[in-house]
């Protein structure tokens, strides 16, 4: 049931925030590209990690500035009730930072065992390493806050919140439909994706554990050489993969592979179990 101060139901601001968006946001990349320096007379138009960045740093500019002003103007709320509490959260934030490591570090080992890829050097540079820092901050906020904080919270006060979750990851995955790489597993593993953080929202309605998740996730999928939703960025480790297909993710990156799904439905199951044990006990 809505229950905030607006007269809208959820579903209805999600709609009416979608050519707002891309509007408001594309104006904000628009003119992060000319800052940056970006060639926008062509899509693929490479992009170094620093116009990339720069290029983020708009995306998140635009990004805040509209939500902010659809949940004063719309939802009639507070910004912070996206879910930026931070009162008892660092032990969140420090969990899902290290399940977005201990994931990617199994899987490449996993890989290696597999013989599906093949180490070939260390790449080190430490500019580039703070650059992939920031840049993967800024990509887990936006997209968090986004689709868990505002999309998610609001199907919510519409629908159940499973259903609000399904639909919330749906759209998560279809957002990247205009990555390099995707096919059918690519969607199936977004979705996935979303599921994954989105999970804890929907019992916490906190977005501090998906925003660690989704940028150690991204972070140390590029450190370990992987491609990160199909586009290529620094990697620390660079490796060869044998023959490209579902096991190791091929061009789209681990987040393509067979062990990505297996990893995110075993993490999906852990917190479900946790946070279903947690409401019984307080039922108690």
């Amino acid at each position: 049931m809505d229950t905030n101060n607006s007269t809208l139901k959820g579903w209805h601001r999600i709609l009416i925030l979608i050519i707002p968006y891309f509007i408001i946001v594309g104006i904000f990349q628009f003119i992060g590209m000319i800052i940056a320096g970006v060639d926008y007379t062509t899509i693929d138009s490479p992009k170094t990690s620093e116009q990339y960045l720069i290029v983020s740093i708009f995306d998140l500019i635009g990004t805040f500035v509209l939500l902010w002003g659809f949940i004063k103007w719309v939802d009639k709320e507070k910004f912070i009730t996206l879910g930026f509490q931070i009162k008892n959260r660092l032990n969140n934030i420090a969990l899902g930072i290290l399940i977005g490591l201990l994931i990617m570090a199994v899987g490449y080992l996993a890989l290696m065992v597999l013989e599906e890829i093949e180490y070939h050097t260390i790449v080190y540079s430490i500019k580039e390493i703070l650059i992939s820092v920031l840049i993967f901050s800024i990509v887990s906020i936006v997209e968090e806050v986004l689709f868990r904080g505002y999309v998610l919270r609001n199907l919510m006060l519409s629908f159940n919140k499973y259903i609000a979750l399904i639909v919330s990851s749906l759209l998560f995955a279809l957002m990247h439909g205009f990555n390099p790489n995707m096919d059918w597993f690519s969607y199936l593993d977004l979705f996935l994706a979303g599921m994954l953080l989105g999970v804890s929202y929907i019992y916490t309605k906190n977005l501090w554990f998906p925003i660690a998740l989704h940028f150690s996730w991204n972070f140390f999928q590029t450190l370990f050489g992987f491609n990160v939703s199909g586009q290529d960025f620094y990697s620390l480790i660079e490796f060869q993969i044998t023959e490209k297909n579902i096991l190791n993710g091929g061009d789209f990156g681990f987040e393509g592979s067979v062990l990505s799904i297996i990893a995110q439905l075993f993490v999906i199951a852990l917190v479900l179990f946790h946070y279903n044990k947690k409401s019984k006990q307080t039922q108690h």
